[in-house]
């Protein structure tokens, strides 16, 4: 099923040849650190570059050793004659393991920025299309004052743009390879030699590392991508909330000769949103098994090991894949302006309250009592749908404080019109500008 959710350039980082590349990489940047030690010779440097490994002769090894580090050195040594001695010299398995998926890592990262930049640029068209297209902001799904959709959206360019910075931080902090042998402690490979694999991987070295680089760093970036589907699931789940027949103020793209039901033709269901919110829980699951692995006993075991065979391939994969779903939705959603209106105009008024209340208190009238005269019309609004404005014209605190005209004035959508303009300059969305 994972094949449904992966697309190709992350798909190439986590399929088996890249993971085997990787590993392979590792063994022949340790040795060009041992040849500038002098510890391999420079003539056999360039029979270890062109060194290979053999797929199916892992497989026959493994089959045998029920070790999968020692069937891919076999495979590669026993072809290699003399200068095959020099591959894995010094090295335990979780040096070439930890090192080649942190290498695997930044590859990753750098998909997901792209991503995340693409996803930024959509939302970022989006709010400033909108910007000025007036529709009612609501609490506990209740309508409270009016906001504008691109105000909605302005949100969450500014969300995407914290976890672009959070995902390039968890990247950084991930991107650490470990030479450092058995145990950790450079007994059997110099920290030269780890430095040198380092610098050529494009890593940073793990400055105290035991068996293993530590799973706090892997923790730490599987919870920031949890944290990023999070916010994607938040999106999609207003969209979600938006598209229903009742408010019906934003629709998915959904294709001419698509089907949103077996049974019920009419039906234009919000399946992609609702497909972001399934996937990000599993992200969220996949981040929780890695936190669990950080806890390992003394130097090193391998409880870890089979889980992140599993939660690292797929929590890339479906995060990818979610980013560029939402970035879809986002660019190709269709907005209904005129419902918007409608839906706002609903309440008869009521999202202006706050107005009313607060010109009262301006006039030097108690807040508690202010409040009271307000809600009291309020809660008759509701009860006969008559236009607030006009109970609260007849309410002799109001009369005897605010002229018609004023009223009328605090139930203008200009008013906050004007105020929506300082999140786009906050973001720089005002001047059309992308975060990156």
């Amino acid at each position: 099923m994972l094949e449904r959710y992966s697309l190709p350039d992350m798909a190439r980082v986590w399929s088996m040849e890249n993971r085997f590349d990787s590993w392979l990489a590792v063994e022949v940047a340790v040795c060009e650190g041992w040849a500038t030690l002098g510890r391999i010779p420079a003539s056999s440097m360039p029979a270890i570059r062109s060194a290979r490994y053999n797929l199916a002769r892992m497989r026959e090894i493994e089959e045998q050793t029920k070790h999968d580090v020692t069937a891919f050195l076999k495979s590669i040594t026993e072809t290699m004659g003399d200068e095959g001695r020099f591959i894995h010299l010094g090295l335990t398995s979780n040096d070439v393991v930890d090192t080649a998926l942190a290498v695997q890592i930044a590859q990753a990262v750098e998909i997901l920025r792209r991503d995340v930049d693409d996803l930024l640029a959509a939302i970022g068209g989006r709010a400033r299309e909108h910007r000025d297209t007036v529709m009612v902001g609501r609490t506990h799904g209740v309508h409270a004052e009016p906001t504008t959709f691109g105000f909605k959206l302005a949100g969450w360019y500014d969300e995407m743009r914290r976890n672009r910075q959070r995902l390039l931080a968890a990247g950084e902090d991930a991107r650490v390879g470990k030479i450092s042998g058995a145990v950790g402690t450079h007994a059997n490979v110099p920290p030269e030699v780890e430095e040198t694999a380092c610098a050529k991987l494009g890593l940073r070295v793990d400055p105290v590392s035991t068996q293993i680089v530590q799973r706090d760093h892997h923790a730490y970036f599987l919870s920031t991508l949890a944290v990023v589907a999070g916010s994607l699931e938040r999106f999609a789940t207003e969209i979600r909330g938006m598209q229903r027949t009742e408010v019906h103020e934003v629709e998915e793209p959904f294709g001419v000769h698509q089907q949103g039901s077996s049974a019920m033709p009419h039906k234009r269901n919000p399946e992609l949103s609702e497909r972001i919110c399934g996937l990000a829980r599993v992200i969220r699951g996949n981040a929780l098994t890695a936190l669990e692995g950080q806890a390992l006993w003394h130097e090193r075991d391998i409880s870890n090991s089979s889980a992140e065979r599993l939660i690292f391939p797929e929590t890339c994969l479906l995060m990818d894949y979610i980013l560029q779903l939402t970035t879809r939705i986002v660019a190709g959603m269709v907005v209904f302006p005129k419902r918007m209106r409608q839906n706002l105009e609903m309440t008869h008024g009521l999202v202006f309250s706050q107005r009313v209340l607060l010109a009262l208190i301006d006039r030097g009238v108690s807040r508690s009592q202010a409040y009271d005269v307000v809600q009291r019309c309020a809660m008759e609004c509701w009860r006969t749908e008559e236009g607030f404005q006009d109970l609260l014209r007849r309410e002799p605190v109001i009369a005897n404080n605010l002229s018609a005209g004023e009223l009328s004035e605090l139930f203008s959508l200009d008013y906050y019109l004007k105020h929506v303009g300082t999140a786009f300059e906050r973001t720089g969305l005002a001047l059309g500008e992308v975060a990156r």
